[in-house]
C-alpha cells in the first residue's frame, strides 16, 4: 500500500506488528544496554540505515557496522561512511563471508568502552561483561555478525527477512555479550528507499511487484553500472522493458518448452542474482552532500 505525501513523495506502508513489539522491547531494555551495534547494508548505507536509532536507543554510545563491504561499491560506500563519521558516528566496514577476522571489532568496542570500565572502577565497582545491543533493519546481516563473534551459530541465518523473531542474549566472550533483536523499519517507506530495500530484500517480496523491483534494478545498473549490466543481462535497456526481459531470458536460458520465453524466471533470476551476491561492486544509495 503507498499514498503521497504533500512533497509529492510516494510511501510505501510496511509496518508489520512484530516491529512495533520489537522497538517497544528494545526502550523497555535499554537501561541494561551500554553500546549499540548498528547494522546496515554498505550497498545501500542509506535506505538501510534506521531514521530513528538514536531516539530509540536513548543516546547510547553507537558503532555503526557497514556489513557485506565485500559486495559494495567501495569508491561510493566510504563517501557514506565519511558522512557518518562528520556526523559523530564511529564507523567499520567488515565482510561476513569465509574466514573473517573480527577481532578489528571487538577492539574497537573495547576501545569506545574505555571510560565506562573505567567509571566503574572509580565507583569501586566490579567490573562485568559490555551488554551490546544489536540492531538494524531486516536482512542486514545480524545474525551473521553474532554468529561470527560467538563463533558458533548462536541465531538462524537467510537471506530472507523476518528470521529472528525475539530479543535473545548471546555470549560473545569473556568481555562482551549481545542482546539479539528482529530486524525493524519505520511505518512509511520512500518509495526509492523501499525499491532499494526490496532489491537487497530487506523487506518481504510481496511487499512491491516483484516485476517492478527488477526493473529497478535493472535501471540501478543501466544508471550507475552499464558494464555490469552489459556482461551480465543486455547492452542497453529498452524502453519497452518488456523486450529487455526477452532478451535477458533469451541469453540467460530462462525459457518455456517451446522456446518462449519465462518472464517470471527471468524476473526471479534478476532479483536472486542481487540476493546471492552474484552481483558485485554495486551500491544504490549516491552521496550528494546534502543528505540526511
Amino acid at each position: 500500500m503507498s499514498n503521497i505525501d504533500k512533497q509529492g513523495k510516494v510511501h510505501i506502508n510496511h509496518y508489520p506488528g512484530h516491529m512495533a513489539k520489537t522497538k517497544r522491547l528494545i526502550k523497555e531494555n535499554i537501561k541494561l544496554i551500554d553500546l549499540v551495534y548498528e547494522v546496515i547494508d554498505a550497498r545501500m548505507p542509506f535506505s538501510s540505515k534506521l531514521i530513528d536509532s538514536d531516539e530509540i536507543t536513548k543516546g547510547k554510545p553507537k558503532l555503526i557496522i557497514m556489513t557485506k563491504y565485500d559486495l559494495c561499491d567501495k569508491k561510493e560506500t566510504d563517501k557514506w561512511i565519511k558522512h557518518y563519521e562528520n556526523k559523530g558516528y564511529t564507523v567499520l566496514p567488515v565482510n561476513l563471508e569465509g574466514n573473517v577476522n573480527l577481532k578489528p571489532l571487538i577492539n574497537l568496542t573495547m576501545k569506545i568502552m574505555n571510560d565506562f570500565n573505567q567509571k566503574r572502577k572509580e565507583a569501586g565497582l566490579k567490573t562485568r561483561k559490555i551488554r551490546v545491543l544489536v540492531i538494524g533493519i531486516p536482512n542486514v546481516g545480524k545474525s551473521t555478525l553474532i554468529n561470527r563473534l560467538s563463533g558458533r551459530k548462536a541465531t538462524s541465518t537467510g537471506n530472507k527477512p523476518g528470521v529472528t523473531k525475539n530479543l535473545s542474549w548471546i555470549r560473545v566472550n569473556n568481555d562482551i555479550e549481545l542482546l539479539d533483536s528482529p530486524g525493524i523499519l519505520w511505518p512509511k517507506l520512500e518509495e526509492n528507499k523501499a525499491f532499494n530495500l526490496a532489491s537487497f530484500t530487506a523487506i518481504k517480496e510481496e511487499v512491491l511487484p516483484l516485476f517492478e523491483v527488477a526493473e529497478y534494478i535493472l535501471k540501478s545498473l543501466a544508471k550507475y553500472y552499464p558494464e555490469i549490466l552489459k556482461e551480465r543481462y543486455t547492452e542497453n535497456l529498452n524502453e519497452d522493458i518488456l523486450v529487455t526481459l526477452k532478451e535477458i531470458g533469451i541469453k540467460r536460458g530462462a525459457l518455456l518448452k517451446g522456446g518462449e520465453v519465462d518472464y517470471d524466471k527471468v524476473i526471479s533470476l534478476i532479483i536472486n542474482d542481487v540476493k546471492n551476491g552474484y552481483i558485485k561492486g554495486v551500491t544504490f544509495d549516491r552521496y550528494e552532500g546534502n543528505n540526511d
